[in-house]
């Protein structure tokens, strides 16, 4: 087995995620337009209107010429909760609504504005670069996730990421389950000049795993990729997977993977909350990428499991294109959300 690259000064950078533009071969979901000419932060409030127009009207429906008394606040609660806000979010906003306007008439605006601001509070701590050593060998990114939450394009944008800052990644197509993932990340490799490590439909993901990072090693890369694969026959099976791609990482580096990032699909809603549970268990997620906001109206799911988990959150997608994956900011979110 070869010896780790010696380091070459130990650097630290934070991967920056932005909005890549598609590629001519690139698919799209049936009668989605990529958006033309609009900021980030435009992308944002299209993609979380669902959430925040239906905030929007059942505030409203609350507190249309009532004032702030103890039913009202109750109700407020229970609306946020059943926006997949969580209990903790929800109960902090109807706290801090009655600290000061108890028993006073109160308009939307303003439980908006509180809202707003409560939520911001909530994911600002959360709101993370992925930090990526340099120098230090090749850093392991094990990338982890039901199907269809969109694992393989969020690969595909750290590569592009990654390599446009000057690392050197190798890309494996560790769910050796579905042909498409794999075609998928030859497909970026391709585009990104990333290699790609791959095998036949059906062979063994954790051999495969230990031959990337070995080749890796022989390549001198910064970073190594590794998709997973995300439905096997029952939960058990897909867990026993992941562990097992962990252990024999770990044989050649006993550190590795560095980073565990579990992507999760915001139309899941209140499931998504069991899978972090269960792939932080089985796997040891250490951060969040989280698409699809925009296909749900209850975009609020991120804030209850920034909440109860307090993980990381590096990115998150307003729709199903490549071009629609960026940094997640606390502030741009939270304004979008609750202010529309």
């Amino acid at each position: 087995m070869q010896a780790a690259e010696p380091p070459r000064g130990g650097d630290v950078v934070a991967v920056e995620v932005h909005p890549v533009a598609p590629a001519a071969s690139s698919q799209r979901s049936p009668g989605a337009q990529p958006p033309q000419g609009l900021s980030w932060f435009q992308r944002l409030r299209r993609g979380l209107a669902k959430t925040s127009t239906q905030l929007a009207q059942n505030i409203a429906g609350v507190f249309t010429k009532r004032k702030l008394d103890a039913d009202t606040l109750q109700e407020l609660e229970d609306l946020l909760i059943q926006a997949d806000l969580g209990v903790q979010t929800s109960a902090g906003i109807a706290e801090t609504l009655a600290k000061d306007r108890h028993d006073k008439e109160i308009t939307t605006e303003e439980v908006r504005a509180v809202l707003a601001a409560e939520v911001e509070r909530v994911l600002a701590p959360v709101a993370k670069p992925l930090l990526i050593s340099r120098g230090e060998g090749v850093q392991v990114i094990l990338v982890v996730g039901v199907n269809g939450t969109g694992k393989t394009t969020t690969i595909g944008k750290l590569a592009h990421s990654l390599i446009g800052q000057g690392s050197k990644v190798m890309i494996a197509a560790g769910d050796t389950f579905r042909a498409a993932a794999i075609d998928q990340l030859k497909i970026w490799g391709e585009r990104t000049g990333a290699e790609v490590v791959a095998r036949n439909v059906g062979a063994d993901a954790a051999g495969l795993a230990f031959d990337a990072l070995t080749r890796a090693r022989e390549r001198n890369c910064d970073v190594l990729l590794i998709d997973t694969a995300g439905r096997l026959q029952n939960k058990q099976a897909l867990m026993d997977e992941l562990e097992k791609v962990i252990r024999v990482l770990r044989k050649i580096d006993p550190a590795a993977p560095h980073h565990v990032l579990l992507v999760l699909d915001a139309t899941t809603g209140q499931n998504a909350l069991n899978q972090v549970e269960v792939f932080k268990e089985k796997a040891g997620v250490t951060g969040l990428i989280m698409t699809k906001l925009d296909g749900t109206a209850r975009g609020g799911i991120l804030v209850a499991i920034s909440a109860k988990f307090g993980l990381p959150v590096y990115a998150i997608g307003v729709g199903e294109g490549v071009e629609d994956l960026s940094e997640f900011d606390a502030a741009e979110f939270a304004r979008a959300i609750a202010l529309g």
